[in-house]
């Protein structure tokens, strides 16, 4: 048995978060010592680390709740989960595009930007007129995407 603590360092997850993913419970309860600490097993240190790297890919929790709901029960089909991979993998190469458009922008912002005042600075220009903006690339690609 581990303490949440030892579970924490073997799998590399901060105990707050540890706590919250019991609490929404993508993790069982946790047994409890005579003292009411919380013990492990190492069932739930796999779970742990398969959380982790989940999210390590960008998965949104929502997403891990059934992949975990598909590992529980491993004589089903994988299409399922097959189905949950390629929507992330679309979700990351939709992420990729916004970011090479914020490139393109910062790049084309730099290049016209004759490096003389601020005054006549292209940099401050384009961000305060989005209009002046080559293409759309509205806000950062990970603003409220819970990552």
């Amino acid at each position: 048995m581990l303490s949440i603590g030892s579970l924490g360092r073997t799998a590399g997850v901060k105990v707050p978060t540890i706590r919250y993913y019991e609490e929404i419970g993508l993790l069982p309860e946790a047994e409890r010592s005579a003292g009411n600490q919380r013990l492990f097993n190492l069932r739930s240190l796999h779970r742990l680390r398969f959380i982790r790297h989940a999210r390590d890919l960008g998965f949104p929790l929502d997403a891990i709740r059934d992949l975990l709901s598909l590992s529980d029960r491993p004589e089903q089909s994988c299409a399922a989960a097959d189905t949950i991979a390629r929507a992330q993998l679309a979700e990351v190469e939709a992420r990729i595009a916004r970011l090479n458009a914020l490139k393109a922008e910062l790049e084309r912002m730099l290049a016209q930007c004759a490096g003389g005042t601020v005054r006549d600075c292209r940099v401050i220009e384009v961000l305060g007129d989005h209009a002046s903006c080559a293409a759309p690339h509205h806000g950062h690609p990970d603003i409220g995407k819970g990552t």
